[in-house]
């Protein structure tokens, strides 16, 4: 499941807040039901403005690609805007302005999802539009081509002009030596370069069908209304394909740390980070994953964490430093831990600095405090998503394509809440082993390299 929930509850907050907030105490009340095609569609009612948002997700992203075309999921994501044999390209653009609405799309390593935001009385058009996109896609060489070059340029202008998103590229493929979360989502430039329109077909005509979608509706409807209108639109649209199970390669367990550093006379300011192999919701044994969330939190979540504390505050080594846990992928995600070095200091302190701050939570484990507060800080975030439709919409979408339930983002403050002390101990010391990580340094043209700690020692 996703690892930014929504609460379903608010178990173990304040008695004050429970009892000024039953509605959201008790959270939105989602229904689901799945099409003869075999769609399957979420509501989430949200009676505060009469507006809808509407989000298509299909369970296919980067990740699924055929080896040798990296990139093709992105790139149909681009294409689907090019129009179908009933709407011509811009067509469904233009309505969605005219209506005064909000629309994009995006793709990553697990699915892709377009969206669109408009008055509850035009929630048929923009599901008829998308439903007719789902099959209707033309494309030429004329749309294509030109479209590929417009990539090719934001991948110039997003990576190659930008070390941090190099270093980025390179950490993430040493670290999946054989899962491809280890290939960058917008692709590799060369196999960009040969991208076809048969291509693009292929991988639309496999995976774009509806029994491989999830429609989800949050804001001012309910589900008889939806359910209506998704029979007249996506109802009509018959599945052509079995994509069959999401079968990818394993990633093997680690056994060397290891060490990537990219120079460029660019980087104004230098960084490190150590990032870990680390399981994901959907791969995690037991509550393992909300241990790491709760981890993430504690040791660098913001001016009050560990990291931030030990390195910014009490040594003076860092101006910037934290941690961070991408636990809502499919398959194995990763655990990161960060820092920049102030002033004379050099990557060499900061790195100890983050390796002694390690040692010492894998001794001492969290404090009581420091974990009430934890849990209290990621419970409360998941109440402020209620205030967003939009997030609403996403984090039962993304949660649905990667594995998870309706009853999984409900229960998660709860099971949040049931975390002990020594369970976020025990995960940390089963993912922060070096054998499981790879350090990247981000350094300027004229400054050396950081070397390990243990290189330093006599």
């Amino acid at each position: 499941m996703a690892a930014v929930t929504l609460a379903g509850s608010l178990a173990g907050l304040s008695p004050s807040a429970t009892e000024a907030e039953p509605a959201r105490a008790a959270g939105p009340q989602v229904s689901t039901f799945t099409l003869d095609n075999g769609l399957e569609v979420v509501v989430i009612p949200d009676r505060r403005a009469p507006v809808v948002t509407h989000m298509v997700w299909y369970k296919v992203g980067s990740a699924d690609e055929p080896r040798g075309v990296s990139g093709i999921a992105h790139f149909l994501e681009h294409l689907m805007f090019k129009g179908t044999a009933k709407n011509p390209a811009g067509a469904f653009s233009k309505q969605v302005a005219e209506l005064g609405g909000q629309e994009n799309a995006f793709t990553s390593f697990d699915y892709t999802s377009y969206f669109q935001r408009v008055a509850k009385e035009h929630l048929a058009t923009v599901m008829a539009f998308e439903a007719d996109r789902m099959t209707g896609l033309v494309l030429t060489d004329e749309v294509v081509n030109p479209e590929r070059d417009v990539v090719l340029e934001e991948r110039r202008s997003r990576v190659d002009g930008d070390p941090s998103s190099q270093l980025s590229e390179a950490v993430a493929a040493t670290l999946f030596v054989n899962h491809p979360y280890g290939t960058p989502i917008i692709g590799w430039q060369h196999e960009i370069e040969k991208l076809s329109r048969e291509d693009a077909l292929a991988f639309y005509k496999r995976f774009y069908t509806p029994n491989n979608a999830i429609l989800v509706i949050a804001g001012d409807v309910d589900a008889d209304e939806v359910k209506k209108l998704a029979a007249d639109t996506y109802g009509k649209v018959e599945r052509r394909a079995d994509p069959g199970p999401r079968l990818r390669p394993t990633e093997p367990e680690p056994r060397a740390a290891r060490r990537v550093s990219l120079s460029d006379p660019r980087v104004t300011q230098p960084s490190i980070s150590k990032q870990f192999l680390a399981p994901s919701y959907e791969t995690a044994a037991g509550d393992e994953a909300y241990a790491l969330d709760l981890a993430a939190q504690i040791l660098g979540g913001g001016v009050t964490s560990r990291v931030y504390r030990s390195l910014v505050v009490e040594k003076g080594v860092a101006a910037s430093a934290g941690a961070w846990y991408q636990g809502d992928a499919l398959d194995d995600g990763r655990f990161a831990i960060y820092g920049s070095p102030r002033g004379a200091a050099t990557l060499r302190e900061v790195e100890a600095a983050l390796d002694e701050t390690i040692a010492r939570f894998l001794e001492e484990g969290p404090t009581d405090g420091e974990l009430e507060r934890a849990k209290t800080r990621l419970v409360a975030d998941t109440i402020y998503a209620q205030d967003s439709q939009a997030t609403l919409a996403r984090i039962y979408g993304a949660s649905l394509a990667t594995g998870g339930t309706v009853a999984d983002v409900q229960n998660w403050p709860a099971k949040i809440r049931a975390v002990t002390a020594e369970e976020v101990r025990a995960a940390v010391r089963a993912v922060l082993d070096p054998r499981r990580s790879v350090t990247g340094e981000l350094v300027g043209a004229k400054a050396p390299a950081a070397r390990p700690a243990a290189e330093a020692r006599p």
